[in-house]
């Protein structure tokens, strides 16, 4: 992806819609370029001039050779352009799709021919989307993605002919922000050319989209208008559960390292008082939860347990990224994801480094001539079941857990710490001190003080308010203000994170994030001027807010709910025996690990996931890496 500060540059329309605009200012760009071409005319090079015995009988515009010559037909340059667009096209449709894409809806010559002609007018659509199940926003040939359903919903609906239909490119489309996989957006915007003649177009193309996916209005833009370079900034909000901000329990690897460091230091009763109310936190849990459940077992059973959980809180990685200590006895934890025991389930790590989890119900590999296999139900162990048990007792105290008002100002006094114009390099992937564009300005970052409860866990909303924002950065801004919270670090970090010392920053679950909307201040001026409307999401607040409720933030309790996402997240981060996040020590940046050439280095796969280095291409908001 290039330098997050150039906007894309929108490909030219080669549709075979005529292209019509009424404004004043692009009547005098037509005037002008009007004159510019009276003037080529007189100089033997006006557009008329170039072919004025051009033959209409010749629809592809096929050119011969001059007098006297055999020379071979040869297309026109246009024409030549268009086939060769449309050979890489279906060599990468051919390769990397599988013959399928999502960005190429095929129609037949016959089709594209008995299709009526209409204008197409340059338009802002305002959309919203919940992006669970998406492979982010932008589009491409072989994931699915919002902009891929809504391409097809548009052709569907019309709104793009048929003759267009096998590339957006032909349709000028870009988008405001782009948003990573199973980010989710309140308020998007796409700029696009459309076929926008049927007053009810926005609910025809609603028809044609799920339901996590909305149109909210298509508003009439200027043909210069780039949703991107126009928008001015962009809020997101970061929804997260309040048990992110407790401690990592002291018998873990981190939680080890930082006691020892404290001591070390002398700086063990200055950590102490930055935990505040929660330093005695897991040591109730294990009075008040654990001893109750190990008591009751025997006393061989309780061992094993034991011994186990040690294990698993202190593990070691490989060069592979694979725990050091293997822990066969014990199978994967069903309490941390809830799979239905109808369905299969099977993980298998992405592109970008996370993993995908895929379900396939015993109903649907059922054949007519194949009967429905037998269900195979593992028994778990007596040992199995005791860990289990344990397991789910500390993430039940987790979720009981109530944020109290010194604790979320302290996560305030860490965002501040963002406010103004910094370098964000160590926030992102592939970037240098020396880069730029690394520099970014934060405008705001509240937390808002009064959390919201749903079921047994509590939430807080956290708003980030930012010109423009690099790939992962709101995420991993997030974890560092996080992890300063809980791990009792001084404010100081995030100033020595902006030096030119690279260090190891874990992006925050995607869950929680979600575009709430973009601003577009400079170009809603322009747009009262020239009689338009401006680009305003106001007028469907009600909407938005029971899309959210219903689809966005729905979504992201329940998953919560389903998969622990927060807890595994930073039960990793706690229990691996690694270097690369020892900054939050009180050893500070110098005891962790010094990232190298990120091109080079090999990262354990273990932490992939969570530092970003595999990336999926799709960034934030519009910039690229």
């Amino acid at each position: 992806m290039a330098a997050d500060d150039t906007p894309p540059v929108p490909a030219s329309a080669d549709a075979a819609d005529p292209v019509v605009e009424t404004t004043n200012a692009e009547s005098n760009d037509a005037a002008d370029n009007g004159d510019r071409n009276d003037r080529g005319q007189k100089r033997g090079r006006g557009r008329d001039n170039r072919n004025p015995n051009r033959d209409r009988n010749n629809p592809n515009n096929i050119k011969t050779g001059g007098f006297g010559s055999n020379k071979r037909d040869f297309l026109s340059k246009r024409d030549q352009v268009q086939d060769n667009r449309a050979a890489k096209r279906r060599k990468v449709i051919d390769g990397a799709a599988d013959g399928n894409s999502y960005m190429s809806i095929p129609f037949s010559t016959d089709e594209i021919a008995a299709e009526e002609r209409r204008p197409k007018r340059k338009v802002a659509v305002l959309i919203g989307y919940a992006g669970t199940g998406y492979h982010g926003i932008q589009i491409n040939h072989k994931e699915k993605t919002i902009e891929g359903d809504l391409f097809a919903a548009f052709v569907k609906a019309g709104a793009i002919s048929k003759a267009n239909a096998d590339d957006p490119k032909k349709s000028s489309l870009v988008r405001c922000a782009r948003t990573d996989k199973g980010v989710h957006a309140a308020a998007n915007v796409l700029s696009l050319k459309l076929i926008v003649e049927d007053e009810d177009i926005v609910d025809k193309i609603n028809s044609h989209l799920p339901d996590q996916i909305k149109v909210w209005g298509i508003q009439r833009v200027t043909n210069g208008f780039s949703c991107y370079q126009a928008c001015d900034s962009r809020w997101y909000e970061y929804l997260m559960p309040s048990y992110a901000l407790l401690p990592p329990q002291p018998q873990s690897f981190l939680g080890k390292k930082i006691i020892d460091a404290a001591k070390e230091k002398g700086t063990y009763d200055e950590y102490m008082y930055r935990l505040d109310d929660v330093k005695n936190f897991w040591e109730e849990v294990e009075k008040n939860d654990i001893q109750p459940i190990l008591e009751k077992m025997d006393p061989e059973i309780r061992a094993e347990v034991i011994r186990i959980l040690h294990d698993t809180a202190d593990q070691e990685l490989t060069d592979d990224g694979e725990p050091s200590k293997p822990n066969t006895d014990v199978a994967k934890d069903v309490e941390m994801k809830d799979t239905p025991a109808e369905e299969t389930t099977t993980t298998e790590p992405s592109k970008d480094g996370e993993v995908v989890t895929t379900e396939a119900t015993t109903e649907a590999t059922t054949t007519e001539t194949q009967p429905p296999a037998a269900k195979v139900e593992r028994e778990f162990t007596p040992v199995e079941l005791a860990v289990r048990e344990v397991k789910a007792a500390y993430v039940a105290a987790k979720r009981r857990y109530r944020v109290t008002a010194p604790r979320l100002e302290k996560l305030q006094e860490a965002l501040n710490q963002y406010l103004g114009t910094h370098n964000f390099h160590n926030y992102t992937i592939l970037k240098s001190h020396t880069d730029p564009s690394a520099r970014r300005h934060i405008k705001s970052f509240q937390v808002n003080p009064t959390p919201i409860r749903i079921n047994d866990t509590e939430w807080l909303s956290l708003k980030v308010h930012g010109q423009s924002f690099m790939m992962h950065q709101i995420r991993k801004m997030v974890a560092m203000a996080v992890l300063i919270v809980r791990c009792g670090a001084p404010m100081s970090l995030v100033n020595e994170s902006y030096g030119p010392r690279r260090i190891s920053i874990p992006k925050a679950p995607g869950l929680g994030l979600m575009l709430e909307r973009p601003v577009f201040d400079v170009s809603n001026k322009k747009f009262k001027e020239l009689g338009k409307e401006p680009i305003d999401f106001g007028k469907w607040d009600k909407e938005i807010q029971a899309f959210k409720d219903e689809h966005i933030y729905k979504r992201m309790f329940e998953l919560e709910e389903k998969e622990n996402s927060f807890h595994l997240f930073f039960n990793q981060i706690d229990n691996f025996r690694t270097d690369y996040f020892l900054w939050v020590t009180p050893g500070g940046i110098e005891a962790s690990h010094e990232r190298s050439d990120r091109t080079a280095e090999k990262i354990p796969k273990a932490l992939q996931a969570e530092l970003g280095d595999e990336a999926d291409g799709v960034a934030e908001d519009g910039s690229s890496n």
